[in-house]
């Protein structure tokens, strides 16, 4: 029973990336090793091991939820991170999206706000010997790990606080959904240049916005 479990999830995780990712063009061999590696199914909640590689997010509790695997696929294709970079997760929940970077990059930082999403992460990420788990506050970065090359923030935003852009070294590039003001979601890319930073969309994908990163409804007579 155990095998054709294996066998089961092994199938499910190459029909993800042959079926999901590679279509709408997350094909680099460095990217696609990097997804095949990492057991997405170990990083969902244990009643929804067999859904792990449905092309949707995967609900975790408390408003949160793991990135689908295509919205993922997006930042991590365009990111290209090499064993050079030093990068920094944003919003990590049980540390999927750091898993499938530190199989590229040389350094991650893993950064949650959730206590018990946090715990999960140092388990789920214990085996990858180049991820540092952090935890507070997902808006303030992690300034002791900076200055990094990459910025990747797991989940959507609607603005980028001055905080993360000045924990980017100069040159450096931050990844995110972008929440737009026409209500679409969009990945996105934006490169850190006189110390500052404007994030261009490339992709319509789905993201929700995490809390912190939510602008305050603005008022109106």
């Amino acid at each position: 029973m155990a095998s054709a479990v294996s066998v089961s999830i092994h199938t499910a995780r190459e029909a993800m990336i042959n079926s999901q990712l590679k279509p709408c063009g997350v094909i680099s061999p460095r990217v696609v090793s990097a997804f095949f590696s990492v057991p997405r199914e170990n990083f969902v909640a244990p009643a929804r091991r067999s859904l792990a590689y449905v092309d949707a997010a995967q609900p975790l509790g408390n408003g949160r939820e793991l990135m689908a695997p295509l919205s993922l696929g997006y930042l991590v294709e365009d990111a290209g991170a090499t064993p050079e970079d030093s990068v920094l997760v944003v919003g990590a929940t049980t540390g999927y999206a750091a898993a499938v970077m530190s199989r590229m990059a040389g350094r991650v930082v893993a950064l949650e706000c959730d206590p018990a999403l946090a715990a999960l992460a140092r388990t789920n990420l214990a085996v990858y010997s180049n991820n540092v788990v952090a935890e507070g506050p997902l808006e303030a970065g992690w300034p002791s790990g900076a200055p990094y090359s990459i910025i990747l923030i797991d989940g959507a935003v609607e603005f980028l606080p001055a905080d993360l852009i000045a924990q980017l070294a100069e040159g450096g590039r931050l990844f995110a959904i972008l929440h737009g003001t026409d209500r679409v979601s969009r990945a996105a890319r934006g490169r850190k240049q006189a110390a500052t930073l404007q994030l261009d969309p490339f992709a319509e994908t789905a993201g929700t916005v995490l809390p912190p990163f939510r602008k305050a409804p603005a008022f109106h007579f």
